[in-house]
This record gives C-alpha cells, structure tokens and sequence, in this order.
C-alpha cells in the first residue's frame, strides 16, 4: 500500500488565469447549445458533446465489501447495493447517423442514494454520484488553456472530416497552430495524436467495449483512474458482437436494444491506482496508465437487467437526465487542469440545454422518479 501515491492539491497544476479559460469555455459551450438545433438539423436542444444518446437503461451498482484498506476509499468505503441508470451514447457533438458519427461512445452511470455533499455547483444536497466514462483510455485536451481552441475544432470536426483528405490536413494544421494563433508545439501534437486514437476505435455492439474515466479522480488519500468493463458472461451473451454502421441510421441503437431485451447484462467497476507520477501522469490525459505497473482492480459491480425499451431508446428520459463527472463527493472527484474544468462545464451545458428545451433540471431520487416525465416539467 505504502507504494501508491498520495493526493495532495499541489499535484493538480491549475494555473492563476484558470478562471478566464473556464468563462471562455462556458461561453463557447451556451452559444454552441443555443444552435444545435439549426446545426443537427432538430427540434430539440442537445449537449455540446455526447450529443446522440443510444439509450438509457435501468441499472443496480453493488459496491463489494471486503476490499482492500486502498481501494475501500470515498464512495467505495462502505458496501451497498444501489438503483442506477446508464446513458449510452455517441461522443460526436451532432445527432447525425452512426457512418457519419465515428466510433467514439460514453457511458454514463448515475447512481442513486450515495450520501456525502457532492461537488457539482448548486447540487452539494444532490443524493446522486454520476460517472462519465468514453470507450478510449487516452483524451484529446490536457488543458483548460488548450481546451478553449480545440473545443471550436471539435464542435466542427464533420465540416473538415466530410471534404476527405484535404478537409482532415487543414484540421490538423489548425489544431497544431492552435487555430492559427502559435507555431507548432509538442503538446498540441500529442493532442491531436491522441485524437487520432479515436479512429481506431473498432464498430463492435456498445456493451462490449471497456469505457475510461478521461482523466486522473481523487480516490481517497490516493489518485487513480476509473474503467468499466464487460464480464466474461457479457462476452458470451452477446449475440451480435459486430455492428455495420452502414447498414442503417442508428445501428448501435437497434443493438443495445436487442441485445438487453434478452439477457442480463454484467459489468464491474474498477479502479486502477497511481504509483509513478512520471508513468502515470495526472495532467496529461493523453498517457495511457500502463497496467502492468498498476493494474485496474475491481471495486464494484453493475448489473444491467433485462428489460423492455422503445425503439427511441427512452429518448424523453435520456434528454430530461444529466450526468456530470463533480456529481460526486471530494473523495472522488476528478483533478487536475482539464478535469477542473469540468466542474462548471458540465453544469452550464446541462443548465442551457433543459432552459432552452423547457424542462425542468431536477434530479431523481430514483429509478421511478427518473423514468416520469411529469418529474421535469416546469
């Protein structure tokens, strides 16, 4: 245990001006919102990111007892089993159809009756913990300050991409020159290295892929990454393991719904623990952990039952939910310059898009009250 490393704040590098990147980025996010409609072509406002949600499904998180003294930290310190929801979705920042969409997806995993104040701003009462975890063990962004020019890139990736190879060389010309405004760097190459990373990302069925906190989180005295992965039963349950995203708008859809209309569904929550600041970087999210130095450790299991959904995925339960990764008490959340960022990020967009969509922001105490639309009406 002595070999983990231990938390402090100082670890963390947030910079003086940090604040100025977190407005310009919040501005950035409520502008983006207040288009996406026109953009994607809807009637309805989306999230800046993750903006296509597959489906969202009725969960149960047990949190295993018995653990080790450095994994029994924050949210995993006492064993509980708990209702939860999971939100799948494509990370592209338009609703457009799977062949266009790339293979970037999130879970999202809201677990309700956690006790503790939480971080997220004006939810310290919240009685929710709330994970969001992509299908890649390394992110495009190590700073806040980076974050402010490759968020206007990524909002419109799909322009660049759709005019082929010249559209994706000025792309990454503009991402090294941070929009034209320095020389070429090392860091904005790792990023954009990183980014590229995504387009390997192979079309297999949504319940097969291993999902990644983006960054370091707090565990307790400790620091660590979180994973969640499929069960060896999951494997083998799965009938269609391959997806053809040219075979139809949403074909990740359709298979998320079939598949759990079948079978129960297991997964296990881990954590994998820092032992080497200069292998296991917090502020540089474009390092994968190696796990031979530190391998991920289960610490929690989450079962997906059988269940019926509508072919829209719960789409009106999907729009009405947020998740946001400072949902979560100061033993567990995120650190570091980028994960700050998400601290008020997240908010903003979940605020902007149910002002516009003319829904409440309220969270559900449980499954029942997340599931009824009267919950969110104003």
């Amino acid at each position: 245990m002595s070999d983990y490393i231990k938390y402090s704040y100082d670890l963390e590098e947030i910079p003086e001006n940090f604040d100025q990147y977190i407005a310009k980025i919040n501005k950035d996010i409520v502008d983006y919102i207040r288009n996406t409609p026109e953009i994607s072509k809807i009637s309805h406002h989306t999230r800046d990111a993750h903006a296509n949600g597959y489906a969202v499904l009725k969960a149960e998180v047990e949190i295993l007892g018995n653990l080790a003294p450095e994994l029994a930290q924050g949210i995993y310190a006492k064993p509980g089993i708990y209702e939860a929801v999971v939100r799948f979705s494509n990370g592209s920042s338009r609703v457009l159809p799977d062949k266009l969409s790339g293979n970037a997806q999130g879970f999202a995993l809201k677990i309700f009756g956690i006790e503790g104040k939480k971080l997220a701003p004006g939810e310290e009462d919240s009685p929710n913990v709330d994970f969001n975890l992509i299908n890649n063990p390394v992110f495009f962004c190590n700073t806040a300050e980076h974050y402010v020019f490759i968020s206007k890139l990524f909002l419109t990736i799909n322009d660049f991409f759709e005019r082929g190879a010249l559209g994706k060389l000025e792309f990454s010309a503009l991402w090294v020159t941070e929009n034209k405004k320095a020389f070429p760097n090392f860091e904005a190459l790792k990023e954009l290295g990183a980014l590229k990373t995504f387009e390997k990302i192979p079309s297999i069925n949504s319940f097969l892929y291993e999902f990644y906190s983006m960054g370091a989180v707090r565990h307790g005295d400790y620091i660590a990454k979180v994973r969640i992965v499929p069960t060896e039963q999951t494997k083998n349950a799965i009938t269609e393991k391959d997806v053809d995203i040219e075979s139809e708008d949403w074909p990740y859809r359709k298979a998320i719904i079939k598949e759990i209309a079948k079978n129960e569904l297991t997964f296990e929550l881990q954590i994998q623990l820092c032992k080497d600041l200069k292998k296991m970087p917090i502020n540089d999210l474009t390092e994968e952990w190696p796990q031979e130095l530190s391998p991920f450790r289960t610490v929690a299991k989450i079962t997906i039952p059988k269940q019926k959904v509508p072919e829209n995925g719960n789409f009106e339960v999907m729009e009405n939910l947020s998740f946001t990764p400072f949902r979560t008490i100061e033993e567990n959340s995120p650190i570091g310059n980028l994960q700050r960022s998400r601290q008020s990020a997240y908010v903003t967009s979940s605020t902007t898009r149910h002002d516009l969509n003319h829904k409440k922001r309220k969270e559900p105490k449980n499954i029942s009250e997340a599931f009824d639309s009267e919950f969110y009406k104003l």
